[in-house]
């Protein structure tokens, strides 16, 4: 009996020794397995590894190239190599997004038109005050006439004074360069004068200008003698025609005025005429 009980024992503990070896040999596949994953994971995470630095160094190697869709635009700065030139450092101007509100300044439009109202304004101004405006010249009479005669030849000389008033309606003063007068008997000239560097006129203002001819009545003309001599006709008055000629001078621009008048002589006597206030200078 004890034979007997003791086998199943026995039979027991191989039993439990066959179960032992077949766990221990399954925990050995089992970490077998799991020591070859891991390998095999270290192996790949070395080899993702590799391949990283392998593809980093194809990446630089590979140039830049700056691709753009439909809503962007290759950087001009760049020109599409991904690098500045060093010696560009200080051309570069400095990229604003759109949306900054320093490029949407408040009042744009107020100080635009600002702006165009004052170069207007000033522009308008300037043209106003230096804006040329013609120089008038009026012939304003005979002052002063003195008839001398000359019996032995049968010659009458008469020095008549005129005067002219110029006006200068310019902002700034003008030149009155020259005047030049000729008279003119029964289209034959019998007197000139010209005279030069005359006055300078202000601003706004007049000037009265003098100026004397003296005429003379000789040759073909000697009738005058005797007609300016009868004593039997108490008026002798002839006529004469005058010529005269202003020229002036403005900011660079030359002005010249031209008179033509007809004027009566008394050449039997001396005479003045009366002699208004002068005119403001």
């Amino acid at each position: 009996m004890r034979g007997i009980k003791s086998a199943p024992g026995r039979s027991g503990r191989g039993a439990r020794a066959v179960m032992g070896s077949q766990l221990s040999a399954r925990a050995a596949a089992g970490g077998g397995r799991r020591g070859k994953e891991r390998l095999l994971d270290a192996g790949s995470s070395e080899d993702l590894l590799g391949d990283a630095d392998d593809r980093q160094e194809d990446i630089a190697r590979f140039p830049y190239v700056e691709f753009t869709g439909r809503d962007s635009v290759t950087c001009p700065t760049c020109q599409g190599t991904g690098r500045i030139p060093k010696g560009q450092i200080n051309e570069l101007v400095a990229l604003i997004p759109y949306s900054d509100q320093r490029l949407q300044p408040q009042r744009t439009k107020l100080y635009v038109f600002l702006s165009i109202f004052l170069c207007l304004f000033i522009s308008g101004l300037v043209v106003f005050f230096l804006f040329p405006r013609s120089v008038v010249v009026n012939d304003d009479g005979i002052r002063v006439v003195i008839v001398k005669f000359d019996h032995n030849n049968s010659r009458v000389f008469i020095d008549m004074t005129s005067t002219l008033n110029i006006s200068n309606s310019n902002f700034y003063t003008v030149s009155v360069d020259s005047l030049a007068c000729q008279v003119q008997y029964m289209k034959t000239v019998i007197g000139t004068t010209q005279l030069h560097n005359i006055s300078v006129i202000p601003p706004l203002s007049e000037k009265q200008v003098n100026y004397t001819v003296r005429m003379e009545f000789s040759g073909p003309l000697a009738y005058v003698y005797t007609f300016c001599t009868m004593p039997s006709i108490k008026v002798h008055n002839i006529v004469v025609f005058l010529q005269t000629t202003v020229k002036s001078s403005y900011l660079g621009h030359p002005s010249q005025n031209s008179l033509e008048a007809y004027r009566y002589l008394d050449c039997g006597s001396n005479s003045t005429a009366y002699r208004r206030p002068p005119l403001n200078h």
